[in-house]
């Protein structure tokens, strides 16, 4: 196998997230750190020693050190270091969310247009196993044509970062964008029709209110409800709190239809599956799930590692890209769409973001 050179761009807690991942990947070497914080290039030197140190991406880039770049800087630099590195022939795997803004997000999408290298979203959500398990049986029949979905995430607050940047939403895009892309995608990649309306209600009412920065109080939400129509009838939930570490799961997941239901719930890790049929409430199928070929569980359940395979698998040309740009741009789109629905207090139709 050609050994990859992947270079990072954004050394903090998700870069050396993805250094993890990628020492457990084979074929892979990274060569090359950029980021202008010296704690956190420091911090990944220490686990790929031999890897060149940069300031900035662009000397990165200059160098001609890598085949694949991992962006993984704050959320509002993303337009700018794409701008850069789609201009290349460098494979691109960013982290989520693609870009704080809509605009920006088609911004890059029509920089890639045309490019032969893989540009992929990290949206690895969907690599979690039992999130896998539940997206096949959905995908084989197990409810008929989903109805309805419903995601909740009951987690801690948001974990600080190098110099603070996500504490406003001007840098993230709002919680409902950095954190919430993940499960409006899973909604859009398990519903059969295309996410058409938003309606939100959300708010900050608990966590880091006595927290100041240069004078600023942070402007994140930490719970929300959004409720996102299909053009199909079908509909979806988030319910979202981020002060709810007191829980037994972290992520639970539902789809329901005409035949049954199934759930997945993480970290407890099983997936149960009913049939309107055969079962009744409390006698459904509980299954277990796990996946032994995960070496490295990280913070995501080891869906990082196996979004590593595949986007090595589709950059070497043995398999398909399986996200796109398109994705990326969608579920910022709908995080974007819950925001103004709150602000504003209607509900949006996705059609006043989408081109």
């Amino acid at each position: 196998m050609t050994t990859l050179r992947y270079g990072i761009i954004g050394s903090g807690m998700m870069g050396l997230e993805h250094i993890e991942n990628l020492s457990h990947t084979e074929g892979v070497e990274v060569t090359a750190i950029a980021d202008p914080d010296p704690g956190s290039r420091e911090f990944a030197g220490a686990l790929v020693p031999d890897a060149l140190h940069y300031t900035n991406h662009e000397a990165l880039i200059a160098d001609n050190v890598c085949d694949a770049v991992v962006v993984a800087s704050p959320n509002f630099t993303h337009v700018d270091v794409l701008r850069d590195l789609l201009a290349t022939d460098l494979h691109v795997l960013v982290e989520k969310p693609l870009c704080t803004t809509v605009d920006d997000c088609y911004t890059i999408l029509e920089l890639a247009e045309g490019r032969a290298a893989i540009t992929w979203v990290g949206l690895e959500y969907r690599y979690m196993p039992p999130i896998a398990r539940l997206i096949d049986e959905v995908a084989a029949g197990a409810v008929g044509v989903p109805k309805m979905i419903s995601i909740r995430e009951h987690r801690f607050p948001f974990l600080k970062k190098v110099g603070d940047w996500n504490r406003f939403s001007e840098n993230t895009g709002g919680t409902l964008v950095e954190k919430c892309c993940h499960f409006f995608d899973l909604m859009v990649q398990i519903m059969p029709g295309r996410p058409a309306r938003v309606m939100a209600s959300g708010a900050q009412d608990v966590n880091h209110l006595d927290e100041v920065y240069d004078g600023r109080v942070p402007d994140i939400l930490d719970n929300a409800f959004v409720i996102v129509d299909f053009d199909d009838g079908a509909r979806g939930l988030l319910d979202l709190c981020m002060f709810a570490e007191a829980t037994h799961n972290q992520e639970e997941l539902c789809v329901v239809g005409p035949l049954g239901k199934v759930e997945a719930l993480i970290p407890e890790d099983i997936v149960r599956i009913g049939r309107r049929s055969e079962h009744w409430i409390g006698g459904v199928n509980v299954h277990p799930v796990t996946n032994d070929e995960i070496p490295y569980e990280g913070h995501h359940s080891g869906s990082s590692w196996v979004e590593h395979q595949k986007f090595r698998d589709a950059v070497l040309g043995v398999a398909p890209a399986e996200v796109s740009l398109f994705d990326g741009l969608l579920s910022v789109a709908i995080g974007t769409a819950a925001h103004r629905s709150i602000d504003e207090g209607r509900p949006v139709e996705l059609s006043e973001f989408l081109r």
